[in-house]
């Protein structure tokens, strides 16, 4: 028999919710034993944009491979970017 579940409180911000979820075991909120999994192929991760100033030359050189790679170069800077945390915190 599973124990009684607690019903989540309602959150005003997304990062309302993460500091909660960061705080509670989501096992007392979710029977994981009856979970099942969802596709969400539309679903976009939430982004910020930022200010970043680059020299002249390196964003050149950044927008040269960008075309040959036939990707946008702000795209390219984030792949960059999460290759090398990846490759630094695995």
């Amino acid at each position: 028999m599973s124990k009684p579940r607690k019903t989540p409180p309602e959150f005003k911000t997304e990062a309302e919710e993460r500091v909660f979820w960061e705080h509670h075991d989501s096992s007392d909120y979710v029977d994981w034993q009856q979970a099942q999994s969802a596709r969400l192929p539309n679903l976009k991760p939430s982004t910020k944009a930022i200010s970043l100033r680059l020299p002249v030359a390196l964003l050149e050189r950044i927008k040269v491979e960008a075309i040959k790679r036939d990707v946008p170069y702000q795209s390219l800077i984030k792949a960059w970017l999460a290759e090398d945390i990846d490759r630094h915190h695995s």
